[in-house]
């Protein structure tokens, strides 16, 4: 019986893998897609700083409730994909994510920083569903060998939007103040006003967001997907057993891990690049300062190109580690040395940290087969809540001792996932 199920699972994944070339360009746009709504956030945080007068720990609320929302839903994302297929659980999670950029609109208008979290924790949803379906299936469209490698030139297009999200950001929602031209002098009914057209300004961006992911949901629900996700005879249906034997391997567990401090270093610095440009820096304005990020991202999208170029001669796991050793470098330069220079140091920090979110993945779900994949996937998107969890830890140091020295909570970060990956490293290149 178990090798009729081999047999029968390797026949269905030899469908996917001949899918045609469509399926797998409409697969791989959702990378860019969900990187214009994560990187869109590093810019409301420095809005929604400015608008409604918060705290830099009160700011990084933007991703305590957007990464919560991942944590939430990821585990129900990977059952309704065993039930209704990768195509399924795509729609679905276009579905809330089109809703929750509309949301921004009642939002604005009611100038309500809780309306605003409520319609990101539900953005959230929807990628959590994207990203559970869209990383296994890139895993499943070729050899196991060249997993990591495909998963990081897929994962190359969600920099690009990310690029376009704060470019987007950057043009229709900050405006040219900086902290210093705003008087403290304000009163409640005029800092209210100015909360009311600060938030405003994501209207419009969040609109045609929304009605572009709508569209894309009606144009994957119009394409015939050849589709491995789903029940049937040959896949064991003790989903209460799978999930049970994923969570006690310490070898996928490790990976879990590793994939909570990468994400929460990558958050950390991405949403407060804006705010250290400014306050080691003073004196320059929001756009400027996010012309640091869009740098960043750059980097970031360039390196994933590299990374997989460079894993045809380096195995993943030790070009993991040589690039989480030089990001531990450059956190501590730039909390050691605020100013241009430590800026330039976040910015390619990010070329460093490109390949580690799809290495990790790779890396935790290479081993797992059937429904221990679909639900591992799940398992390793739940641990993007270390997004949320960092975030608020760094806007708290931030607090007490200052931004620059709050970079050395993603320098520690860095540090686990070098851990992880010599864990890893085995053999020779």
């Amino acid at each position: 019986m178990a090798s009729a199920n081999t047999v029968a699972v390797e026949a269905r994944l030899q469908t996917v893998r001949r899918a045609g070339r469509l399926p797998l360009f409409l697969v791989v746009s959702l990378f860019f897609l969900w990187g214009v709504a994560n990187n869109l956030n590093d810019v409301l945080v420095a809005q929604f700083k400015r608008a409604f007068t918060l705290t830099d720990f009160q700011s990084g609320l933007v991703q305590g409730a957007f990464y919560v929302g991942y944590f939430l839903v990821a585990i129900p994302a990977g059952m309704f994909m065993r039930r209704y297929g990768y195509k399924g659980a795509m729609l679905f999670g276009l579905l809330l994510y089109g809703v929750g950029a509309l949301l921004f609109w009642p939002a604005a208008v009611m100038a309500t920083y809780g309306m605003f979290l409520c319609a990101l924790f539900i953005i959230a949803g929807g990628l959590a569903f994207l990203e559970t379906s869209a990383n296994p299936l890139v895993t499943l469209l070729g050899s196991p060998e060249t997993a990591a490698a495909r998963l990081n030139w897929a994962q190359a297009f969600n920099p690009l939007g990310s690029i376009f999200g704060v470019v987007v950001g950057q043009i229709f929602i900050l405006s040219e103040t900086t902290p210093a031209t705003v008087s403290p002098t304000l009163s409640a009914a005029a800092r209210h006003v100015r909360s009311v057209h600060e938030a405003e300004a994501v209207q419009l961006p969040y609109l045609i967001i929304g009605l572009v992911v709508l569209g894309w949901a009606v144009l994957i629900a119009s394409t015939r997907f050849p589709d491995s996700g789903r029940d049937d005879a040959t896949e064991p249906q003790n989903k209460g057993g799978a999930l049970w034997r994923v969570l006690r391997n310490g070898h996928f567990m490790s990976a879990v891990v590793a994939q909570f401090f990468y994400v929460g270093a990558q958050v950390s610095v991405w949403s407060y690049t804006i705010r250290y440009v400014q306050a080691t820096m003073p004196g320059t304005p929001a756009r400027e300062a996010a012309n640091f990020l869009t740098a960043a991202l750059v980097c970031f999208m360039l390196g994933r190109f590299a990374g997989a170029g460079m894993m045809r001669y380096l195995r993943p796991p030790r070009l993991l580690a040589m690039f989480a050793v030089v990001d531990v470098l450059l956190a501590v330069y730039a909390a050691l040395v605020p100013g241009m220079s430590g800026a330039c140091a976040l910015v390619a920090c990010s070329f460093f940290m490109s390949v580690m979110y799809p290495t990790i993945f790779a890396l935790g779900v290479g081993d797992r087969h059937g429904n221990e994949r679909k639900l591992g996937s799940s398992v390793l998107v739940m641990a993007i809540i270390g997004g949320a969890v960092l975030t608020g830890v760094m806007g708290a140091v931030s607090d007490a001792y200052g931004i620059a020295h709050a970079m050395l909570v993603p320098g520690m970060c860095f540090v686990v996932v070098l851990a992880f990956a010599r864990s890893r490293w085995k053999g020779r290149v």
